[in-house]
């Protein structure tokens, strides 16, 4: 489930945390090849709205007139894509009252819409091809959604007997006619210009773990190709075949999530077989985050400089076009935008300042949906910056703009660090839904809340990100609580009454964190990691474990206990309460029991909570929510009283 579902979900079933003017929420946009119109997939608003559906709307430019394509009562859309003549669209629904999936087209004005396929499956990535066809991932008769995030099934049987790969396929005569290997997942895939092949990212068996370890491929007629393998510490995402077909472009990167996208640009020859990718971004103080042929001509780039947002033009060298400290998306969490020439279109959005979609040239982008100007800021942000072991860091100071009375006192607030998820990530200006997200929640409650983005993050380049490497806990540990030490100097924050949390990653850090330093007078872990020793046989993920701890448990068993908290748990003080999901595959339910375990036995005081059938995505809304107030009273327990 999408960041913005969940908040959409949680404002509808949490009326009394809404703000008086609902926040209009978009999953996603596709400007028109012309630019004459813009694809958006909205999150409905208001007392009527259904949970759990997303609605495609069309935008006529530059006078923005919309209008809702066709769709069933209750559905919910997801992929969608433009021809590329631009004269027909298609997108996916869902039908809560079917199990099937049905992909549709309609013209470019959204009419006349035609069923082109029903399908028993998972559908995503819809894609047309330069002679028409309509190209699309599929997985036929899946056993569950795909993804790490998703709920994992409760295990029976014989494990791993049967695997759900997921194929390229066009839809053709009301079917699909597969393109790619039955035994290969395919994650990504682009187009060549014959119409005919693909250049994709894709590793055989279980899709859910093996993306870190995933190669570029060459597919045609149900054959595959290895073009490139990448070493141990480099994931790669976004294949981008070159208008020409003579290259494919493509993001590598130290990352710890499929979907969570970072690293250096790089650009492969596909004319010369066995050649070697070529980084166009070496030593780049920055992030690459998405990467496009569409935006004119040459490749662009988008991606995070510290607090910024950038956009570069990779011809002829790395060239700034635009920067500016805000969170600019076509939909996904990372800087990205939707091109077609010299038109493009974004989500921009800041921490004070809410989402809005915007067209027209890179930097010149006029507004298109207004549906949330008039929504007011309801906190204060500030980037702060400070040295730790040689490094640049960067994190955010946000302050409420009403304090809650008996907070404060003798002068000085309550601060509750909030450490992302990843590591491979980074907290970015995103405006907040009151209360729907846990930071909003902890400004309301009256606490300061410092987001850190230490080493291992995404914004200062690929060295910073692998800076953790091999070491988690340790120097990124110090990074934050320089950091802290940083917001002291700037705000009256009272020393006394630190708070701290995280989830996944952040989880884990709350987890070493009590076991390393006393500072913290209470903390909230979700998702966390107590063991990395047991924990490299628990999850259902361990692929992602080499490129960041070198070797297997089983062969280097030093290196995870070196940054294992339960190692250290006789050093643990801190009240700390604890979430998880029962079917969370990336982060296991024993981990959070095993630390909860630890605690209890040493006297700590603790709290576990165990939220049934949710997966590391926490899609439940009622099951957040809960953990949401939990967490508040916590802190309001040992940090205020």
């Amino acid at each position: 489930m999408t960041l913005s579902r969940r908040i959409a979900l949680l404002a509808a079933m949490f009326p009394m945390t809404a703000l008086a003017t609902p926040v209009q929420l978009f999953d996603h946009i596709s400007i028109s090849p012309d630019g004459s119109r813009l694809l958006s997939l909205e999150e409905p608003t208001g007392d009527t709205a259904q949970p759990d559906s997303s609605r495609p709307v069309l935008y006529t430019l530059p006078s923005g007139t919309r209008s809702d394509l066709a769709l069933c009562h209750g559905c919910e859309a997801s992929s969608f894509a433009w021809r590329r003549d631009g004269q027909a669209l298609a997108y996916v629904l869902k039908d809560p009252s079917v199990k099937t999936l049905s992909v549709w087209q309609a013209d470019r004005d959204g009419h006349h819409a035609v069923q082109l396929l029903t399908f028993k499956g998972t559908l995503q990535s819809l894609s047309y091809g330069p002679k028409g066809q309509l190209g699309v991932l599929a997985i036929e008769n899946a056993h569950r959604q795909p993804g790490a995030m998703e709920a994992g099934a409760p295990p029976s049987g014989e494990i791993n007997a049967q695997i759900d790969e997921q194929r390229i396929a066009t839809i053709e005569n009301g079917h699909l006619n597969w393109q790619s290997p039955a035994d290969l997942y395919v994650y990504e895939y682009d187009w060549r210009p014959d119409g005919q092949s693909f250049v994709a990212t894709a590793a055989p068996g279980n899709g859910d773990d093996h993306w870190w370890v995933a190669k570029l491929h060459a597919i045609e007629n149900g054959h595959d190709t290895v073009l490139y393998t990448p070493p141990q510490q480099q994931q790669l995402n976004l294949p981008r075949v070159s208008p020409d077909g003579t290259k494919v472009s493509f993001i590598g990167g130290l990352m710890s999530d499929y979907g969570a996208i970072g690293g250096d640009a790089y650009s492969l020859d596909l004319t010369k077989p066995g050649a070697q990718p070529v980084n166009l971004t070496p030593g780049l103080k920055a992030t690459v985050t998405d990467l496009s042929w569409d935006c004119g001509p040459g490749l662009i780039a988008t991606g995070l400089k510290g607090d910024r947002s950038v956009i570069w033009s990779l011809q002829g060298g790395l060239r700034p076009l635009w920067e500016e400290a805000m969170m600019l998306s076509n939909g996904r969490s990372e800087p990205s935008l939707s091109c077609a020439g010299q038109h493009t279109a974004i989500i921009r959005q800041s921490f004070e300042k809410a989402p809005e979609t915007a067209a027209g040239p890179i930097g010149q982008w006029k507004p298109v949906n207004r549906d949330n100007a008039a929504l007011p800021p309801h906190l204060k942000a500030r980037s702060l910056t400070w040295k730790s072991d040689g490094y640049s860091v960067q994190g955010w100071l946000l302050e409420p703009l009403k304090r809650k009375s008996g907070v404060e006192q003798n002068g000085k607030v309550p601060m509750i660090v909030y450490v992302h998820g990843g590591p491979s990530s980074a907290s970015n200006p995103r405006y907040f839904r009151d209360n729907s997200k846990l930071a909003m929640a902890l400004l309301n409650a009256g606490y300061d809340v410092f987001m850190p983005n230490p080493r291992g993050s995404y914004g200062q380049g690929e060295a910073f990100t692998a800076a953790n490497r091999r070491d988690f806990g340790h120097g990124d540990l110090r990074d934050i609580l320089r950091g802290v030490d940083m917001a002291e100097k700037v705000a009256p924050i009272d020393d006394h009454r630190l708070g701290l949390t995280g989830f996944s990653y952040g989880g884990y850090m709350t987890m070493w964190s009590v076991t390393q330093t006393d500072r913290f007078r209470a903390a909230a872990a979700g998702a966390g990691i107590a063991n990395w020793l047991s924990y490299y046989g628990e999850n259902n993920i361990d692929s992602w474990m080499l490129p960041f701890f070198g070797k297997s448990v089983y062969d280097d068993p030093d290196i995870y206990a070196h940054s294992s908290p339960i190692l250290y748990i006789r050093q643990a003080h801190t009240p700390t309460f604890i979430y998880v999901g029962s079917a969370d595959e990336e982060c296991p339910m024993p981990q959070s029991q095993e630390f909860f375990h630890a605690l209890q036995t040493l006297h700590v005081p603790s709290s576990l909570v165990i939220y049934p059938g949710q997966g590391h995505g926490m899609s439940n809304p009622q099951a957040w929510e809960d953990a949401v107030q939990r967490t508040i009273h916590w802190f309001d327990r040992y940090l205020v009283k």
